[in-house]
């Protein structure tokens, strides 16, 4: 699927340079929501013909469409990586990413294969740590050798190197959540609101980057190669009902964004579960419950998040995350994640940091035991 790895590649790209240039991004604070949108292709690249199917325009169709919806609501600023059939560099993508300090950057492509593969799916950036998806990235990553300039732009990265490739490599925890969060959004709204069949959402076993700040999805909208879904995506229908999935879930997504900080003031006190186990408290660790993360600055008082005290906010990138509880007492986190699980804060989970570095819970778990 040379198309879908291609365009992963012009993801990773744009994402990795917004690591290297991370210090810009970290000066810019925009009251509102950024959303960046990526029409792929475009110029002299058409991206794939599969049936006499144009992927640049009906991928910029697309994107129009989706930028169109949502500037209409006066929260969201969209910025686009081109509004017309012109070719923009993987290095141009990359600085209207970074100047933008965007809180969204969504790819819009369409696929191909030489099968009669069809279905949407959408992709978020991930490391399956194996050799064959080490040859693929590898094969595809030395596109960057047709810059003659790449090792300016690339400091050095080589694609044929097992090391620059595994330095690269390294777990994201900051927004690759997010990005699912967004990745399933879309594919749901694929498959409930257009009856697509949706091929799901995906990581690719490529870079995976350190210190990237913003979530980011690829969208393949479907096959060009398979006639019956290549005339749909190439009609003013289809491209009109796709917009509208991405469209919602972009919405969806920041709704939730808001919502994980809501305004509803409790005014019940904050209760610790009757059920208490005995204290286990770990040396040099502390433990709190992340409830939110959002690009809203909310002050941290109880009347913004549900009535729940004991709150700490920290920033990360473009987005606030938000903490509840901070205590050395594993049990006792546990009872405040019970908690703030019944304020309505499902998805909330325990963080663990040593000598103010993060850590896996597992990991100061287990310091305990030895």
């Amino acid at each position: 699927m040379r198309t879908t790895l291609h365009y992963i590649f012009v993801l990773t790209v744009l994402l990795i340079t917004s690591f290297l240039t991370s210090a810009h991004a970290f000066q810019k604070n925009s009251d509102k929501f950024v959303v960046v949108l990526d029409a792929g292709h475009g110029g002299h690249d058409s991206g794939n013909v599969g049936n006499g199917y144009r992927e640049s325009n009906i991928a910029l169709n697309i994107v129009l469409q989706v930028g169109k919806e949502l500037e209409k609501n006066k929260d969201i600023k969209v910025i686009y990586t081109r509004t017309k059939d012109v070719f923009v560099t993987l290095r141009g993508r990359a600085k209207i990413a970074n100047d933008a300090d965007a809180d969204l950057f969504v790819s819009v492509h369409c696929n191909a294969h030489n099968s009669s593969a069809n279905g949407t799916e959408t992709f978020v950036l991930g490391l399956h740590a194996n050799q064959r998806n080490f040859e693929i990235a590898k094969k595809e990553n030395e596109v960057i050798f047709l810059e003659s300039d790449y090792e300016k732009h690339y400091e050095g990265f080589d694609p044929n190197s097992p090391e620059s490739f595994i330095t690269l490599s390294l777990i994201q925890e900051d927004y690759l959540d997010q990005s699912i969060r967004l990745a399933r959004y879309i594919e749901d709204n694929f498959k409930s609101q257009q009856k697509r069949k949706s091929r799901g959402v995906k990581q690719a076993g490529f870079w995976v980057l350190h210190n990237t700040y913003m979530p980011s999805v690829l969208v393949e909208t479907g096959f060009l190669t398979y006639k019956k879904e290549g005339s749909y995506l190439n009609s003013k229908t289809g491209q009109s009902k796709m917009s509208k999935s991405i469209t919602d879930a972009i919405l969806d997504y920041k709704k939730q964004l808001d919502l994980n900080v809501g305004e509803n003031i409790y005014n019940d006190s904050n209760t610790v579960p009757s059920e208490v186990e005995e204290p286990q408290i770990i040396d040099n660790v502390v433990f709190k419950v992340q409830i939110a993360a959002s690009s809203k600055k909310l002050e941290p008082k109880s009347y913004n998040f549900k009535g729940l005290n004991d709150i700490s906010r920290e920033k990360v990138g473009n987005f606030y995350k938000y903490f509840y509880g901070y205590t050395s007492d594993y049990s006792q986190i546990k009872q405040l994640q019970i908690q703030a699980k019944s304020k309505g804060y499902k998805d909330c989970f325990v963080v663990a940091y040593r000598d103010g570095k993060k850590i896996d819970v597992s990991e100061a778990l287990k310091s305990a035991s030895n």
